[in-house]
Order: structure tokens, then sequence, then C-alpha cells
């Protein structure tokens, strides 16, 4: 049984660079501001700055590395920097040349680093200020030449943006005035087949695996995407587009500031993660800061319809979430950002996906039974880079194998995720879902945050659940946070593994759960008690 969008959209056969910057459709304008540094506005780049940027850049890559020398999709280019505004024409700059941009996150080690740059036999890598002792130190591991590690640093109006040696006394700037335009491409063969973008994922479990991502695949996604805000404006509802790049927010200081930004910059457009909604649910510093939005979306995780709920008071507009995976190149659906009748779920599919729902033996499941989520689509990746065992394992008859588990209501053309087919808890034979168990938690007032994993009970002969929540311990007990989950769901999801308190869960940059972690504790608990 396969799912499908009652939309489409039509796509075009256009390589990235020409759909951005010369695309009909587009509503920017050569002198609109489309990145700009938030602590002042007025230091950013216009859409015509960013093609000429584009340009520039590209040429220095080819003539100074080599970049796309020898044909395209061939030489990686390890980037590992924090938001910036130049980042963008930094990624434009090296799809031009002909390189394939592969991106890293801020918050990784050296070893990690080292492991990405390895993974794609990088021909460059490029740093920001802030993460460049992480790049020398990965460069160090991996051994690429130092004389290939560069430092891109965004600057300020009175002192412009270099893109520079990350070793050696000149701080001199390698972009110059030579420009390379980039190669137009129609063929939708060669559209599909090409590989533009690194993205790396675990996938449905193991270590990180490199998801190519394609020229169709990058401009599928925002016409498939902007089909909901285009019926909000045909609505009558017109507001100017203005979002905040603020993930990761790392710590209490980066909460004030995306507060204040909001405020001051007023914020229309928001995609955050379930983390930082459920600090604007209960945090008393949440007040009418976030007063301009008008088009707010969660993703990277499940979120409860309780905390859902919640947090779209608080706001004063419906939070829609959304659904997608790295091997989806984002979003393959979205929810309703204008009634609350798909709270609890992620959305409906996006034009173009087909979606299937699957047993533990690749049959498809009644409707409305949950079941892993396979999906196949334009935005849909071709496979994991230089991985063919990755490739096998991922794919069932054309579809990709997403890993999550969910059902699909007909009637309402919704998508619900359920869980992780890897996290599922299973009780007796039973399988329980630890997202729900933390949407629960998470409902109760004095529970801050919650994490909630399987441990094997010797009593029982069985997994069961054991809750990790941050609350005063003083205000509400374990036991009474167990008696609250009691009254709320059924027998075989109780926690039977018992409740701890923590100071923080652990979570990554894009909030996900780090459930590795929490196995840790559980298992560093139990060698303390031999």
């Amino acid at each position: 049984m396969v799912y499908t969008s009652k939309h489409t959209v039509p796509l075009p056969n256009l390589d990235v660079l020409t759909f951005l910057f010369d695309f009909p459709g587009s509503l920017a304008q050569e002198d609109t501001l489309l990145y700009a540094d938030a602590h002042n506005p007025e230091n950013g780049i216009t859409k015509a700055q960013a093609r000429t940027l584009t340009r520039r850049i590209a040429h220095t890559l080819r003539e100074h590395f080599s970049i796309g020398r020898n044909g395209p999709g061939k030489d990686v280019v390890v980037v590992i920097s924090t938001g910036q505004f130049m980042l963008p024409a930094l990624f434009y700059g090296i799809i031009a040349a002909g390189g394939v941009a592969s991106l890293a996150s801020p918050s990784f080690r050296p070893e990690e680093l080292a492991r990405q740059i390895d993974l794609g036999s990088a021909k460059l890598c490029i740093s920001c200020a802030l993460t460049q002792d992480t790049l020398l130190a990965a460069a160090r591991i991996s051994g690429i030449p130092l004389h290939r590690c560069l430092v891109l640093q965004s600057g300020t109006p009175s002192s412009p943006w270099t893109l520079r040696q990350l070793t050696g006394s000149s701080h001199a700037n390698l972009v110059g005035k030579g420009e390379l335009d980039w190669p137009r491409i129609t063929s939708k063969d060669e559209l599909d087949n090409s590989l533009t973008c690194l993205l790396y994922s675990s996938g449905t479990t193991g270590p990180p695996k490199g998801v190519m991502l394609s020229h169709t695949n990058l401009i599928g996604l925002p016409l498939m995407t902007g089909r909901a805000m285009r019926e909000q404006w045909d609505r009558g509802d017109k507001f100017p587009y203005r979002t905040l790049a603020h993930l990761p927010t790392a710590h209490v200081a980066g909460v004030m500031d995306f507060l204040r930004f909001n405020e001051e910059l007023e914020i229309t457009v928001l995609f955050s993660v379930p983390p930082i909604f459920l600090l604007i649910a209960k945090s008393p510093a949440v007040k009418n800061q976030l007063k301009a939005l008008r088009s707010v979306t969660s993703g990277a995780a499940p979120m409860g319809k309780e905390l859902q709920s919640e947090a779209s008071k608080k706001i004063g507009c419906v939070i829609a979430q959304t659904w997608g995976l790295s091997e989806t190149t984002g979003s393959a659906t979205v929810g309703d950002h204008e009634h609350a009748d798909s709270t609890g779920s992620v959305g409906a599919l996006l034009p173009h996906v087909e979606l299937r729902i699957v047993d533990e033996d690749g049959k498809d499941c009644p409707e409305g039974m949950p079941g892993e989520i396979l999906i196949r689509g334009p935005t849909i990746t071709r496979g994991y880079y230089n991985n063919p065992q990755a490739n096998a394992e991922s794919y069932h008859e054309g579809f990709l194998c997403t890993g999550d588990i969910g059902f699909f209501n007909r009637d309402l053309q919704l998508l619900y995720v359920v869980d992780r087919k890897k996290e599922l808890i299973k009780y007796k034979g039973a399988q329980v879902a630890p997202a729900e168990l933390e949407a629960t938690l998470l409902s109760h007032p004095l529970i801050l945050d919650a994490g909630v994993i399987g441990v094997f009970s010797n009593e029982l002969a069985t997994e069961v659940p054991r809750a990790y929540v941050v609350a005063d311990s003083e205000k509400i007990s374990a036991q009474e946070i167990q008696a609250f989950v009691k009254k709320s769901l059924a027998s075989y999801k109780q926690l039977r593994g018992g409740v701890v308190f923590v100071p923080a869960i652990p979570k990554s940059p894009s909030g996900k759960i780090l459930r590795k972690e929490l196995r840790a504790m559980a298992a560093s608990s139990v060698k303390a008690k031999l």
C-alpha cells in the first residue's frame, strides 16, 4: 500500500545555483538582503553580492586548490563552522567550482572531524575562527596538508570578510577579483546523478555514513515545502519572511540572545527543535518576545501533542511539526500552520513523496497500524558515499528504509511517528515507544525534561522502561512520577525500571536525545552495585 500526497508542484530541470540566482519564481530581488549578522543586521550580503561572491570563491577554489578541475562531484571540501552570514556563499562557491560540500558539526571533537575528512578523502578543509583549533588538531590526525586548511571569517563593516590560510603569519584574503561561473545543467539524468553535498547520518543504525545529495534533491525540497507558505500567503496573510538561524543554542546565554533577537528583529518564521520549544513552554523568561512569529515549525525529533499545544499557546500561533532525515534532504512532511487539527502528527506528505508502512517481514501494515516508514521521491538520496553494504541494507523495493516507526491516517492524510525502530523497548513481547513516555512525562508541570530507555530486569526477565528526569526531587518524588505515568498509560508502559533524577538530558545539537549516554549511565549504575 503506497500513500501519496494529493498535491503536486512543477520541478524544473535546473542546477541548484541557477535555481537560486536565476529562477523566475524567486521573490528575492537583486538588492534583497539574504543573509545578515543578527548582532549587526546591516552587516550582510544581498542576492547580487551573493552571486558575485559565489563566483569569486569558486575561482579561488579552482585556481589555488584545483577543486573541480577534473570534473564535478569528485573533490570533497569539509566545512566545520558555526553560523555566519558568509557560510552560504562558501557553500555555493564549493558547488560552483565543481566540489562536494561535506558539512561537519561545529561541536565535533578533532577525532570525529578527522574521521569525516578520511571518509570523504577530503581535498580541502575550511573552518571558522571558533573551530580552527579543532581543524588544526584533526588535520594532524588525518594527515591532510596544513596548506589545504583554511579559515572563513565573516568580519565586520570595518574589517572585511576573509578566506585565509589556517597557519602562517599572513592573514590575507585568498579570494580576489577573479570569477568562475558555474555550469548550467538541464539534463535530468545529469541532475539526478550529480553529487553536490555530503551530509553524515547514522541512518537506521551504526556509524555515520555519507548521504549523497544531488542538484535534484536540493531544488526539490524548497519547491515542495514552499507550497504550504504560498497557500498561507494566498489566504491574505502576506507577512515578510524573516527567520533566525539559531541552532544549536548551546547554553543559557544563547537562549537569552535567541529571545532578544526574535523580539528586536521581529522574526516572522522559525524552524526549531523540541528542546527549544520545551524551554519556551516552561521558562518564565519567555513573555512576549515571540509575538511577531507567524509560521513556526518543529523538527529533528518527535514532539508530544501536549508540549506542542502548550508551546503553541505560549507563542501565540500553531507550531506545525515536520518529519524527515538527512537522507530525505530534510522535510518529507509538514504540518498545518493554521489549524491545531494536526496536533500530535508530523503533518501531511509533501508533493511527489510516496510512503509505505511495513512490518518486520517487509509486508504492508493494515492502515492505522504502526510499522517502519519507507519512503521514495525526488528528494531522497541515491545512496551512501562509497558504502555499498549500507546501500544494500537501506533500500527495499526502491524505497528508503527510514528506521522510524509510524502510521498513516488516510482520512486525515496525516503521518504519525511513534519512535525509532532501534529504540523501541520490548516488554514481554509488547513494544513501548520511549517518545510516548517522554511526552507524557513532559506534560507534568514539575518535570522540565525527560529521557526514557529500556533496561533489562533480571527479576522479570524482560526489558522495562526507565525514566531519567530533570526535576526538583524535593517537589516531586520518583514514586509520584511513576504514579502519574500509571494513571496516564497502559500497564505494559509503566516505569518498572524506575526514575532517576539528573541535572540534564544528554542531547545532540539538533535536539535528539542521546540514549546511548543514558544507557551508559544505566550500565555504570549496574556495575556500581556489583
